[in-house]
């Protein structure tokens, strides 16, 4: 990717090249940040795979690896709460990717819109969004 640093608008490069230089980490592993399309939100942080990456962009449903289960997680497979690929971005070093998605209902296991409802507040870290759905109602346990 940093060869495009100097390319002036419309320049490009080839998917392929660009997928296959990605700087995966000793697992194999880029973290990407899905954020809504439309509103700009941040809705969760996840690690891809080149497998996850190539389904993604082949069926336009986002696709992590699942560290815990050691397993390609398509998202919302389990909750229905699927993200939809609207766009694919890299950062300027390669190593982070965004995916800009159309995320039905909440994002986060525990039923919120985003996982990121923790926020700092002085000398206190305190819980800045309620539930859109029982965590219990989403994954049917």
């Amino acid at each position: 990717m940093k060869e495009s640093e100097k390319f002036k608008l419309g320049e490009s490069l080839p998917l392929q090249q660009v997928l296959d230089s990605l700087p995966y980490n000793s697992d194999g592993l880029i973290p990407a940040i899905a954020q809504q399309h439309d509103t700009g939100e941040v809705l969760m942080m996840a690690w891809m795979n080149r497998v996850s990456l190539d389904e993604t962009l082949e069926k336009g449903r986002v696709c992590y690896w699942s560290r815990s289960r050691q397993k390609l997680w398509r998202k919302g497979e389990s909750s229905g709460q699927v993200q939809l690929l609207k766009d694919m971005r890299f950062d300027c070093d390669g190593d982070t990717i965004l995916l800009l998605v159309d995320q039905t209902g909440p994002a986060c296991h525990t039923g919120r819109r985003t996982c990121f409802y923790n926020a700092v507040r002085g000398d206190r870290v305190e819980v800045v969004s309620e539930p859109l759905i029982d965590p219990e109602t989403l994954y049917g346990k």
